[in-house]
């Protein structure tokens, strides 16, 4: 028995041990090991990620190609054009030359395919080639390509082996300064010849050498030269002639030898174009040569190394320069660094005075209103004598984080991979999300409809779901997509319905209140526009649900004021609420159905530059505006129509039992799930998503109140709730905003890699630090609130004005008035 005892009793402190607090150790540490890590990496293999992209990669299970720690983007004509007309304006030269055999002729009508397919020759010849899988006799001849808009030269030279001629013509183009890119690749013809092998391949060794040292030295031109491998051929092909000297095995030994004298040559080997060609070996063309979609993607590689450095092109970080930092970064860094070095020195300094003690700072938990508006009373009293080593501490821990941000998303320290989506990787996550979900489940506190509990949880589930949805890049598929828009309309819904219920409840909305609600939603999003470099609208879900705050207090605040106990035997009141509504929603029609006021609204100085982008545009802010410009005023109607009933007992929410009776209850989920259905049948029945966006905010309350209703006509539902998901829920604005720098990548164009070649274990890992990181920036927000956003609302208001003043030169700076 004591034994067992003992076993119950370590087994208990084990699982006391499983905490936040030493997770985000854990966490720490792990980051502190991966830095180790990569910089071991860049140590060894250097950090150009142009090498990178041009020497490995691998097939992503869409079969798009992933260059091994850096995203590629896709280019298109219009990319593609762009890029060489900007470079023409620079005053470069946009030369391509290629020398070679036949493999580096079809590299050359990929690339002019890509310029010139609209051209019936380019057209034709590719449209027989991918139909027949096979090449039309190619002209053993020299062939250029020039266009003057563009700036652009592209010249092929038929060299099957390297020569004199061949290497007198390169040499007198170095000497001229040379192309901007050279790609050079030959071989196949030497080993197909007649002659003994080992010769063939001795002699192209000695011609290779030769060629290197005296036109290739390393770092005296400034040309792109690039060697492409001799790509594998068929197995089948090797059967039907097991003697032919063209074989694989002496493919390997050309492109080793080639490795081997280009290694400290001015050359780099483009050997991801041989990786690219043996994962499509089956659309090869003929014997052996790369089929359309692999050299389409050489060309992307291509195209990426040459122009990426100069475009601005969020998903493409191969061949990228980090982004230079602004003087308002250094000064928010050294900001933080000067309250890293007070907190240091007043621990010292305390620590020699034996006064130290570790200090809290006394706050109420934060309710849920901070977050949605909810129906709790939002208390914040800290002592009346304030300790700064708290605030200190907490500057300090958020400024580590905020370097970890840079370093995440600014720098190319850690890598980066472009997104991808398949169904497989969109719906496995979402079921694991879903069972754990169900597995840690408690009966709650609460029996009311849309308790605490209750939305922590919706919230949480929601948001994981909707990091999914963003990890996956799954917003190309319209069904998903919809979905993904009916759970911003939902936390908006909720918002509105939580200010309102606490108004109703309270009968006051007080300046103190709304400055802790907006500190609570703006303070991390505020923080990372001043240290990364981002407008506010680039945290685009922050502005909306800021906004519509706003928009609510003001509703709310506008007399008369109808609350609970003013409309308590007074039906008049209601019919005041009814026209306030009408004036809500008139405001925001007219606003929706003129886009030109709309904009002359918002685009006014000096609030301007909270709702346009980098590019001073609006449109997105238009965009996301319209599509959820009725879900507050959606939730706030719910709230009132739910009030009525509980007061006029048509449902009972006070104890475990159903709200409605069976027959009501049967038929109320019955609709419910017709609800919810009916919208899942208008996601995959409308045309396209111009279409579906337009609907969306005429239609999106009915999923929302049908699983609000599912979820509360049971008794048994509705009073119990998945701990795991709320949780998340508490946390869901920190996961919000952080998951745009330490999670996703390249302004979540991308995905953060720690360990590379691991997707899964990747994502295992930058989860784990990412909700760390977001728990932490939960509660040094919480310690913050007090010092910020006193309880006096005359303090709070000498806080707003000495803000607005540290904000005016900066808005001074970036032309805000």
């Amino acid at each position: 028995m004591t034994g067992k005892g003992e076993d119950e009793g370590t087994a208990a402190n084990v699982i006391k041990q499983i905490n936040a607090k030493n997770a985000k150790i854990v966490a720490c540490l792990v980051v502190i090991g991966f830095c180790f890590y990569h910089g071991i990496l860049h140590v060894r293999y250097g950090i150009d990620s142009c090498k990178w992209l041009l020497s490995d990669g691998r097939y992503k299970g869409n079969m798009e190609w992933q260059p091994y720690g850096c995203m590629m983007h896709q280019y298109s004509l219009k990319d593609t054009r762009r890029c060489f007309r900007y470079l023409t304006f620079l005053g470069k030269r946009n030369h391509f030359a290629f020398i070679g055999d036949t493999q580096v002729q079809l590299h050359y009508r990929a690339l002019l395919h890509q310029l010139a397919g609209h051209k019936q020759s380019e057209a034709s010849f590719w449209a027989n080639a991918k139909s027949n899988q096979t090449l039309d006799a190619l002209p053993q001849s020299d062939h250029a390509f020039h266009d003057s808009l563009l700036g652009l030269h592209l010249e092929y030279l038929w060299q099957p082996f390297l020569t004199d001629n061949m290497t007198n013509r390169v040499r007198s183009w170095m000497e001229k300064g040379g192309p901007s890119v050279i790609v050079i690749g030959m071989g196949s013809w030497a080993i197909k010849s007649p002659d003994n092998f080992e010769h063939s391949i001795n002699e192209f060794t000695v011609n290779l050498t030769r060629f290197a040292k005296t036109v290739l030295p390393k770092g005296e031109h400034k040309s792109i030269v690039l060697w492409v491998p001799i790509p594998p051929i068929k197995e089948s092909k090797q059967l039907l002639t097991p003697d032919d000297p063209f074989n694989n095995e002496h493919i390997d030994l050309f492109n080793k030898a080639a490795i081997e004298v280009l290694e400290h040559s001015g050359a780099q080997v483009w050997w991801s174009s041989r990786l690219l060609s043996q994962g499509r070996i089956d659309e090869s063309f003929g014997e052996a040569y790369p089929g359309y979609r692999a050299l389409s993607l050489n060309t992307q590689i291509l195209l990426n190394a040459y122009c990426n450095d100069h475009m601005n092109f969020n998903d493409g970080t191969c061949c990228w320069s980090a982004e230079p930092y602004t003087y308002l970064q250094v000064a928010t860094y050294a900001s933080f660094a000067v309250c890293i070095v007070i907190a240091f020195t007043m621990v010292l300094y305390r620590i020699s005075k034996g006064s130290y003690h570790q200090t809290h700072v006394k706050y109420t938990p934060l309710p849920k209103s901070f977050e949605m508006g909810g129906n709790e009373t939002v208390e914040c009293k800290p002592d009346a004598s304030l300790d700064i080593l708290p605030l200190l501490f907490a500057l300090s821990k958020l400024g580590l984080i905020m370097i970890f941000f840079y370093v995440c998303d600014r720098t190319s320290f850690f890598m980066k991979e472009n997104k991808y989506y398949s169904p497989l990787s969109f719906w496995l996550p979402l079921a694991y999300m879903v069972v754990l979900g169900l597995f840690f489940t408690e009966d709650s506190r609460y029996t009311k409809v849309l308790h605490r509990e209750q939305t922590d949880e919706w919230k949480g589930w929601m948001q994981l779901a909707v990091l999914i949805y963003q990890m996956t890049d799954a917003s190309g598929i319209l069904p998903i997509y919809m979905h993904a828009r009916v759970l911003v309309s939902a936390y908006l819904f909720l918002s509105g319905y939580g200010h309102f219920s606490y108004f109703w409840q309270r009968g006051e909305a007080g300046i103190v209140r709304f400055f802790q609600i907006i500190f609570r939603l703006n303070f991390l999003t505020v923080v990372l526009c001043l240290a990364m470099n981002r407008p506010y609208q680039f945290y685009h879900f922050i502005p909306l649900i800021s906004w519509w705050v706003f928009a609510v207090f003001l509703f709310l605040s506008f007399p008369p004021r109808v609350s609970a106990m003013s409309s308590d035997g007074n039906p008049l009141q209601f019919l005041t609420l009814v026209l306030k509504f009408v004036g809500f929603i008139s405001i925001i029609t007219i606003l929706y159905m003129s886009e030109v006021f709309f904009e002359k609204v918002f685009v006014t100085r000096p609030w301007k530059a909270l709702f346009v982008t980098t590019d001073d545009d609006i449109h997105e802010w238009w965009f996301r505006w319209k599509l959820n410009r009725y879900s507050v005023s959606y939730g706030m109607i719910y709230a009132v129509g739910l009030f009525l009933a509980q007061r006029h007992q048509l449902l009972d929410d006070r104890n475990h039992s159903n709200l409605l009776s069976p027959r009501l209850s049967f038929f109320a989920a019955l609709m419910s799930l017709c609800g919810i259905g009916g919208y899942l049948g208008f996601s995959i029945l409308c045309r396209n998503r111009q279409e579906c966006n337009e609907v969306h905010p005429y239609i999106v309350f009915i999923p929302i109140i049908s699983y609000i209703a599912l979820r509360n006509i049971s008794g048994i539902l509705r009073t119990r709730y998945s701990t795991f998901f709320a949780w998340f829920g508490k946390i869901s604005l920190e996961l919000s905003v952080c998951q745009y720098h330490i999670w996703l990548a390249a302004d979540a164009n991308g995905v953060l890699v720690l360990v590379p070649g691991s997707p899964a274990l990747n994502a295992i890992v930058t989860s784990f630090i990412f909700v760390c990181v977001a728990h932490e920036a939960h509660e040094i927000t919480k310690v913050l609130l007090p010092y910020v956003v006193p309880s006096d609302w005359r303090k709070v208001l000498r806080n707003a004005v000495v803000f607005t003043l540290v904000l005016i030169p900066i808005g001074i700076h970036d032309g805000m008035f």
